[in-house]
């Protein structure tokens, strides 16, 4: 069933997403301080890309460096992103088969906006440690 979601998702909006978030991350891959934006920005655009079967956790090791770095983004290029998920995901849910696609759209909007302490891991294992 994840497969089926995956390749309906990419079909109707994902590869665009994904798009969005590979330009944002060559964008701010240009500077040396933009490194780890735009690296950031590559691990969320994949997750954007095959969003079945992977969940989002937060990293017990991410410290203040990583908040500051959230606030960053989210005037670099958080709010556009999530602005992008927030018109999809409406788009989205306008037909009764893409209310689920829509909605995992929303699911992405928080870490679209702060991307920096958290991980990409399998739904099943979301609290298995590395």
């Amino acid at each position: 069933m994840k497969a089926i979601l995956n390749v309906i998702w990419l079909l109707l909006g994902g590869f665009w997403l994904f798009l969005g978030y590979m330009v944002a991350g060559l964008l701010l891959c240009i500077t040396i301080l933009g490194i780890p934006f735009g690296l950031a920005a590559f691990r969320v655009g994949l997750y954007a890309l095959w969003p079945f079967g992977q969940t989002v956790v937060e990293r017990r090791d991410a410290g203040a460096a990583s908040c500051v770095g959230n606030v960053l983004w989210l005037v670099l290029a958080g709010w556009w992103l999530a602005l992008g998920h927030v018109v999809t995901g409406i788009a989205l849910c306008v037909t009764i088969i893409g209310i689920p696609l829509g909605i995992a759209n929303f699911k992405l909007i928080p870490v679209s906006l702060l991307p920096l302490g958290k991980e990409i891991v399998p739904t099943d294992r979301p609290f298995a440690t590395r």
